[in-house]
């Protein structure tokens, strides 16, 4: 097991491996070739699996106890390397059909242990084999409750995953040259060019566990069933702040023809497609640094129905008048209590975001709807004149609990309310 030793050497308390495998008794330990550094000094030691070190980038921790393939391949993790808290990870492979993204976007892969078997029958190839054609690098071996809780004490932080023949201090300095902060990584993940989504919802049927009784079910070549997508109606423009696939799934499945921008993409153009509505993605990084697209949606205010999701919220936010600030460890996980502060109803919910809207920040005129019940930060809002509406987490919960949802349901009722006033 991996545990820090912050000057680079073996702690005196607990064991630190040497390079080779080493026998006790009938036991083999892996070889102990890479290391992980903080920018702060501290440095873990594990094995390496997936593509070759080195990778740096901002790290942060997900506390979900499913759904690797989700987070790996969300664009809003670009930029990071991202820790599993939940220990064994790898178990049930990876499948084409839950991916978020077309490639892997994480700069690297923090775990305490890769499942040597891959057991479930949707899997077509095992993690560390994905990560390496992905071009991502991973380390295990690492004491996460220990990173975790280091993180949490002392926030978020650069660091790298390199090989540990390099030393320790070749890797604090790679940790150290790290980026992040004021980054635009949305122009990284973007489309290049608008496209539709699903026209024929060939790719947004919801899937279900399988029942011969079942009747109207849509198979895949490997065995998924689905029930169809409805009809296209009502149009509506999503803009690519580096949406999840889930997301356009879900507003496909309301019925929406739905065409997707680039991020970069003038709310003047925008308008000229006649949409009914417009949906504004999650994506990475810094919200303050997105002048371009806080600008684009402030022209959108008032013209059509506006839907947020987590950058989406923020960007809503700034373009409202607010501010944004940087969590000191984020929310990432699927676990986190969200309360309406119109019903009183609490939801659990699934979160990923290192920034969080300024309520005191927020003019007259927007109303704070939601609240994380952890640490009481904005969790969603929405004009009061205006329909346009936003939230923290992600309702397509994708992985995590479907206690949101509702939310894609109640855009469509703004988008046909908006429409019959003409």
């Amino acid at each position: 097991m991996g545990y820090p030793f912050p000057d680079g050497r073996a702690s005196a308390k607990r064991r630190s491996f040497p390079l080779p495998a080493t026998r006790v008794g009938r036991i083999v330990f892996p070889p102990m070739n890479a290391l992980l550094a903080l920018e702060d000094g501290t440095v873990y030691r594990g094995e390496s699996f997936g593509a070759t070190p080195p990778a740096g980038g901002e790290i942060c921790f997900n506390t979900s106890m499913t759904g690797y393939q989700e987070i790996l391949t969300d664009p809003s993790y670009r930029g990071q390397i991202v820790t599993m808290t939940y220990p064994l990870i790898g178990n049930y492979g990876i499948n084409p059909l839950d991916v978020e993204s077309s490639a892997a976007q994480v700069r690297g892969f923090v775990i305490e242990e890769l499942s040597p078997v891959t057991s479930n029958w949707r899997s077509h190839e095992d993690l560390s084999a994905w990560l390496a054609r992905q071009g991502v690098c991973g380390i295990q071996g690492i004491d996460t409750r220990s990173l975790t809780r280091h993180l949490r004490t002392r926030g978020a932080m650069r660091a790298c995953i390199a090989d540990a023949a390099g030393g320790s201090e070749a890797a604090l300095a790679r940790a150290r040259a790290v980026t992040y902060e004021g980054v635009d990584f949305v122009k990284e993940v973007t489309t290049a060019s608008p496209y539709p989504w699903d026209a024929d919802g060939s790719a947004s049927g919801t899937w279900v566990p399988f029942d011969p009784r079942r009747e109207g079910l849509v198979a895949d070549a490997d065995g998924n069933r689905f029930l169809p997508a409805p009809a296209t109606g009502r149009k509506i423009v999503a803009y690519d702040f580096g949406t999840k696939t889930n997301i356009l799934r879900s507003l496909r499945r309301q019925g929406f023809s739905v065409e997707v921008v680039p991020a970069t993409t003038p709310s003047s153009e925008v308008l000229a497609r006649k949409p009914d509505g417009i949906f504004l993605s999650n994506g990475p990084g810094d919200p303050a640094a997105l002048d371009y697209a806080r600008a684009n949606v402030a022209g959108l205010v008032g013209k059509v129905p506006l839907f947020g999701i987590c950058l989406g919220h923020q960007i809503l936010a700034l373009a409202l008048g607010g501010r944004t600030f940087k969590l000191k460890f984020g929310h990432r996980g699927a676990n986190h209590p969200v309360k309406d502060l119109r019903t009183g109803k609490v939801a659990i919910t699934s979160q990923n975001h290192g920034y969080a809207v300024d309520p005191g920040s927020l003019p007259p005129e927007v109303e704070v709807t939601h609240i994380n019940l952890n640490d009481g930060t904005v969790a969603g809002l929405r004009h009061k004149n205006f329909p346009a509406f936003s939230v923290q987490y992600h309702p397509e919960a994708s992985p995590g609990p479907q206690e949101a949802a509702y939310f894609f349901a109640d855009f469509a009722k703004e988008v046909d309310a908006a429409a019959a006033r003409g």
